[in-house]
C-alpha cells in the first residue's frame, strides 16, 4: 500500500452499521488494528450497538464472515481484519492474494462495500508499523467504510 492515502472526507457516522470481521492469528496486531478501527468508527458517531464484531481463526477465514455479515447483517459496509507476516514460503502472499480476490467477489456479489483490511508484511516491524506504529492502517479502513457506506446509502437511495 502506499504512503499516499487520500484525506479522509468527514462523514457523521451516527446512522451507519458495520460489520468488523477479525482473524485471531498475529493477534495482538489484529487487535491492535481492530482498536484503531473501531476507535475511528466511534470517533465519527458510529454506535457501539451498530458494530458487530466477529473473529475467526486467521485471514483466510475472513471472507466467509464477511459474506455472511454482509448477506445476513443488514450491514451499510464490512471490513476485513487480518495480518500476514512472510517467513520461509511465500505462503503469507498466497493467502494474501486469495483472501483479496474473495473479498472483493463479496462485495459484487452481495452489493455491500468491503474494506479489505488484511495487512501482507514482508517482516514482523512492517506489520507493527502498520497496525499500531506510525502508518495507522487501521484509521485509514475507518475512514474508508464510513465514505463507502455514505455512498452506497446515495447510490441506493
Amino acid at each position: 500500500m502506499s504512503l499516499a492515502a487520500p484525506q479522509p472526507t468527514v462523514i457523521d457516522g451516527a446512522g451507519f452499521s458495520f460489520g468488523v470481521v477479525a482473524a485471531r492469528f498475529n493477534g495482538e496486531l489484529v487487535d491492535a488494528l481492530l482498536a484503531r478501527v473501531l476507535a475511528g468508527l466511534r470517533a465519527a458517531g458510529v454506535a457501539a450497538r451498530k458494530i458487530k464484531v466477529v473473529r475467526v481463526p486467521g485471514s483466510h477465514e475472513v471472507p466467509w464472515a464477511v459474506q455472511t455479515l454482509a448477506v445476513h447483517g443488514r450491514r451499510d459496509c464490512v471490513l476485513g481484519l487480518g495480518v500476514l507476516i512472510g517467513g520461509d514460503t511465500s505462503h503469507h502472499e498466497m493467502v494474501g492474494t486469495s483472501v483479496s480476490h474473495a473479498l472483493q467477489r463479496v462485495a459484487l456479489e452481495t452489493r455491500t462495500p468491503v474494506i479489505n483490511g488484511v495487512i501482507v508484511a514482508n517482516t514482523r516491524a512492517q506489520a507493527e508499523a502498520r497496525c499500531r506504529g506510525r502508518i495507522d492502517r487501521g484509521a485509514e479502513f475507518a475512514a474508508a467504510a464510513l465514505e463507502m457506506a455514505a455512498l452506497k446509502r446515495k447510490i441506493f437511495r
